[in-house]
């Protein structure tokens, strides 16, 4: 079946033709015929599967079809999602689909001046996309009236629950009319996302894409056992060998992307950074310039993992593998989005192992191991332009040293 098959407005089609959607993706086929009916929907699929467009496309095509002269103050449909880059991202996606529709979309997060935003809900908004905080703000402040929304999204409901935004979740429901439609979203499923789903959504149609495997199966996958401090030196010989390629790089924390990132600066590679104590204007210059093509290599941390749709990603570097595992799974979704191939390379150092096992438990499958030796090992170091030559030969021999001693003590 093609969009054009489908009964939805010229409008929403000619947007999606420009696009180049042309057929839907199974969560999006599965999806929007009961979402045109009215349903609730209950759905589980993972990252990649263009579930955004799964419920923007209908939702779009309702929303046009009602008589919305007198919309002043009022919010039609709801999107709640987890983080500012998502809001930015799922509102995109609804303005592009939405092009020739004349409704009006508005993303609501913080980090910004809220009077602009304030402005924009007094005329009222047909589709708003926001996070809780913000979103909570504006309805103690008055700014925002939701008394009058017929559709709620929740929008990577099991990441929202990680960062405990489940009493907003609930929370928000005292401020909706009893009759809406919910759609509800998420990556994985468990006792905790059913409970939340079945007490919030009636009698939901679910869906549920791909339940066995949660990663695509686009992508390429591989380990490479390297130490901590040695794992700068692999990821500049990477970036050096394919320069041209986009490289989306996943570190633990925020101290760690920023040393990372001057350790790239130290031997000339341009790189960007990007993580939770950046500012929102720099997030966002951030997020365009890697987009853009402009520079290819972002170093991030998990703010990145979720939800995020930055085209054309040809690695995912896991630099420092991820506390929880399923973290994993988002991460390289990052890429072998669509039809594309992608690759996922993770730095595996002897402290990291039993995250390494942990992963693999969780995907029920072992990761290749992309085998170093000895040799080549020592000539990624050598060759960096960040230690002297006459230094790293002394390191390694220290290294070996070290190694040698542990061993004798087991004995």
């Amino acid at each position: 079946m093609k969009f054009e098959d489908y009964h939805i407005s010229a409008d929403i089609k000619r947007s999606l033709e420009e696009l180049g959607f042309k057929r839907p993706t199974d969560i999006q086929f599965k999806a929007i015929p009961s979402i045109l009916k009215g349903d609730d929907v209950l759905a589980i699929a993972q990252t990649g599967t263009g579930k955004t467009a799964a419920f923007a496309i209908p939702v779009l095509h309702l929303l046009q079809q009602r008589d919305r002269r007198n919309k002043n103050g009022t919010v039609s449909c709801l999107v709640m999602v987890p983080t500012r880059e998502l809001a930015i991202q799922i509102a995109d996606v609804f303005k592009q689909i939405g092009k020739y529709t004349k409704l009006d979309i508005l993303g609501l997060y913080g980090g910004v001046e809220q009077e602009q935003q304030v402005n924009k809900l007094k005329k009222g908004v047909d589709v708003l996309i926001a996070t809780p905080g913000r979103m909570f703000d504006l309805v103690h402040q008055q700014h925002l009236d939701l008394s009058s929304v017929e559709i709620l999204i929740l929008d990577e409901a099991d990441f929202m629950l990680d960062l405990g935004f489940i009493k907003d979740i609930r929370d928000v429901l005292r401020h909706l009319p009893k009759k809406h439609q919910t759609l509800f979203f998420s990556a994985t499923i468990d006792k905790e996302i059913k409970d939340l789903a079945y007490d919030i959504v009636r009698n939901p149609i679910r869906i549920q894409i791909s339940p066995k495997d949660p990663v695509s199966k686009n992508v390429n996958h591989s380990v490479a056992y390297i130490e901590m401090d040695d794992k700068r030196f692999f990821l500049e010989r990477l970036v050096k060998e394919f320069p041209t390629t986009k490289i989306l790089v996943f570190v633990r924390t925020k101290v760690r992307a920023e040393r990372v990132f001057a350790a790239m600066q130290r031997v000339g590679i341009e790189s960007l950074v990007m993580h939770g104590g950046k500012e929102q204007d720099d997030r966002l210059s951030v997020m365009e310039e890697f987009k853009q093509g402009k520079i290819n290599l972002l170093i991030t941390t998990d703010v990145n993992a979720r939800g995020i749709d930055i085209p054309g990603i040809d690695y995912v570097v896991n630099y420092d593998l991820p506390d929880v595992p399923e973290n994993y799974v988002h991460r390289v979704g990052r890429t072998g989005r669509g039809v594309r191939k992608g690759q996922a390379v993770s730095f595996c150092s002897t402290e990291e192992k039993p995250m390494l096992a942990a992963i693999e438990k969780y995907m029920q499958k072992a990761i290749p191991e992309m085998k170093i030796d000895k040799n080549d090992y020592r000539e990624t170091i050598s060759f960096s332009e960040d230690i002297p030559n006459d230094n790293w030969q002394l390191l390694l021999e220290q290294n070996e040293q070290t190694e040698k001693k542990a061993k004798r003590k087991k004995k």
